[in-house]
């Protein structure tokens, strides 16, 4: 066994067949396109932070494996909940079997539960309300606007060390922050802090204008999506479906039909979704579907892994990182079980 890509080798001698083969396959596709000098896009749906997916998705941003996301407003400030309130976050392993009297007490010590996690309110919610509406009232003030994630990048890394109670190598958001990567926040108003922010706005304290709209980050996202693509292009790899997925990879045939210019499409699509195919759904929509709305083409590397991203992706990723520390040891292994 190699002593430098023990993740990789592992997937490459056992992943042979059904799912464990489109992770395999998904892999090396992603790791030969940043070989090439491309780039890779994140679309993160899902209550993946919470999940604390950060542990691996962290160095992956620090090392250049990620170049751009796109994120709910759930996952982006779930990121900054990880680390203000991680040691007050209660696990409940036996979820499957609480009753609604059991929810009920949940709710009852104000917690919010998230399958098998639960999100504090006070040492969370509450405590990042007293940090952020200041801001939004400053802005509202001063009638400065911003990006959504533009407030949570500002915050997240003027935050007092000594509140820090997640690690924060293990906090993606910092890590985006900190390395300016471009982010989207589509339908960033269904999450905790869009409901919040709604109700400052209602009650005169701030202005809904503060906050850049969709529409913008859209227009925004033409600019960013064809500085990702030149060269080699930019690849697509997908936790979930829903706007996280669906808003940045209608970028393409916006840029060609509705602005008249010339795209490159998306140079790699994987998707990793526990939904099924089914009709009229779109995270059971498959690739090829997309090359009829001109997202992708027939020459286009496509996965679908059936899966639970939070198996996947720590593999994925642990695997690339070991990639990019070996590069040359990496090729020569997936050379010899090709």
């Amino acid at each position: 066994m190699s002593t430098n890509l023990p993740t990789l080798e592992f997937i490459l001698k056992n992943y042979k067949n059904f799912n464990s083969r489109a992770t395999r396959d998904a892999l090396i596709s992603y790791w030969q396109h940043l070989e090439k000098g491309g780039k890779m896009f994140w679309a993160m749906a899902g209550a993946m932070s919470s999940a604390q997916l950060g542990i691996t998705l962290t160095p992956a941003i620090r090392n250049g494996l990620i170049h751009g996301m796109s994120v709910t407003g759930a996952n982006l400030e779930e990121s900054l909940f990880r680390l203000v309130a991680h040691d007050s976050y209660k696990d409940f392993p036996d979820y499957r079997y609480f009753t609604k009297e059991d929810d009920t007490k949940i709710l009852e010590n104000r917690m919010r539960r998230v399958t098998d996690t639960s999100i504090p309110e006070d040492e969370a919610f509450r405590a990042v309300e007293g940090l952020i509406v200041p801001v939004w009232k400053k802005a509202t003030t001063e009638k400065t606007r911003k990006f959504w994630h533009e407030y949570f990048y500002d915050l997240i890394k003027n935050i007092d060390k000594q509140k820090h109670e997640g690690k924060a190598e293990e906090c993606w958001l910092l890590a985006a922050a900190e390395n300016n990567i471009p982010i989207v926040v589509p339908g960033y108003e269904d999450s905790t802090f869009g409901n919040i922010f709604t109700s400052y706005v209602k009650e005169g304290e701030a202005s809904a204008n503060i906050a850049k709209s969709g529409i913008e980050y859209m227009a925004n996202f033409y600019d960013q999506y064809q500085k990702l693509a030149e060269g080699k292009g930019v690849g697509f790899f997908q936790i979930g479906g829903g706007i996280a997925g669906d808003f940045p990879i209608c970028v393409v045939p916006s840029l060609k039909y509705d602005m008249k210019v010339e795209a490159k499409p998306w140079a790699y699509f994987c998707q990793i979704s526990d939904s099924t195919t089914s009709y009229g759904s779109y995270s059971g929509a498959t690739p090829n579907e997309k090359i009829t709305w001109d997202k992708l083409t027939k020459e286009t590397p496509m996965f679908v892994i059936e899966s639970d991203a939070t198996i996947v992706v720590p593999l994925i990723l642990t695997a690339l990182l070991e990639c990019k520390a070996n590069p040359a040891e990496a090729n020569e292994l997936i050379k010899a079980y090709s």
